[in-house]
């Protein structure tokens, strides 16, 4: 099975990834202009965005592949941009469903643990089990598979640059062409540039309203690099970026949206003390990562190599 496509040499690799990162945070930039000018700021997780807000998170959702396509065509000019991102349907074709629910259930599960831990410690309003309505909680859930189609083409903006193109390049200038051991170092770089490419949201307070960014920002670097090997290990199973991109999806919706539905509703909910972005998920996660490279299930060795 391919799971890491075909690279060019070092040269215009290292070449690509510098012209990649440029192009992916100047379209961030200028795709949030318009509210860093209006000086806007999230104050309250409950908050939900404006229509304004939707289109420039919208734009900046989609730079990553844009700058992902343009350094593929007119940088490394190498042939099948589909092959060269990993934009193919999951392998084999046998295990296709089977790959593309993996990752609804994973994350679903993920965020279950991470809510049940706290609610045991108290960072979490857990409105209990007699509050839930199985009439609402069905509505909920199925606006909610509802609005992850719909938002599905933006998250595929997001990891056709990062799980398409910036990871595995990375991973091939860390371990060559053998790719004998976990590259760490990829991770954890891919993770990083990923939470500070979403740096003018950070400073909005869009992933962590009411706190200052110093606080912000090494915080979702934390919850970047924790997350983004769980979507890396569903990358490299099926050969695709289909999972990853499914993934992502649930993470940013669902998962956000699980972390209000089973809250008080009269309680402040603060991402820091709860949800993926929060102290709960990052031991949840960190569990699950140390699990998947204890297990050789993040070597892209162990599912072959184009």
């Amino acid at each position: 099975m391919t799971t890491m496509t075909q690279t060019p040499p070092q040269a215009a690799r290292r070449r690509g990834l510098l012209v990649y990162l440029v192009l992916a945070y100047a379209g961030m930039w200028a795709a949030m202009a318009p509210l860093l000018a209006d000086g806007y700021r999230r104050a309250d997780a409950r908050e939900e965005v404006g229509t304004l807000e939707q289109v420039c998170i919208g734009a900046a959702m989609l730079t990553p592949a844009l700058a992902a396509l343009f350094v593929v065509r007119f940088v490394e000019r190498g042939d099948g941009v589909r092959e060269a991102l990993a934009l193919r349907w999951p392998r084999p074709w046998g295990r296709a469903l089977w790959d593309c629910l993996l990752p609804l259930g994973v994350l679903a599960g993920l965020t279950a643990a991470l809510l049940a831990l706290g609610a045991l410690a108290g960072s979490y309003p857990f409105a209990g089990f007699g509050a839930l309505d199985a009439g609402s909680v069905g509505s909920w859930a199925v606006q909610g598979v509802i609005g992850m189609a719909v938002s599905l083409p933006l998250f595929f903006g997001e990891e056709l640059g990062w799980q398409g193109f910036l990871l595995p390049r990375l991973v091939r200038l860390e371990n060559g062409e053998t790719g004998t051991a976990t590259p760490v170092r990829a991770y954890l770089l891919t993770g990083t540039a990923f939470a500070l490419w979403h740096l003018p949201p950070l400073l909005m307070g869009g992933q962590y309203p009411g706190r200052p960014w110093y606080v912000a920002v090494p915080a979702f670097v934390v919850s970047c690099a924790l997350v983004l090997p769980v979507f890396t290990w569903l990358r490299l199973r099926s050969g695709s970026v289909v999972p990853a991109v499914l993934a992502h999806t649930f993470a940013s919706s669902m998962s956000v949206s699980m972390v209000r539905e089973f809250a008080d509703p009269d309680a402040e909910l603060d991402p820091l003390t709860m949800g993926l972005g929060g102290w709960p998920g990052w031991i949840v996660l960190g569990a699950f990562v140390t699990f998947l490279a204890r297990t050789g299930r993040l070597r892209p060795s162990r599912y072959g190599r184009g």
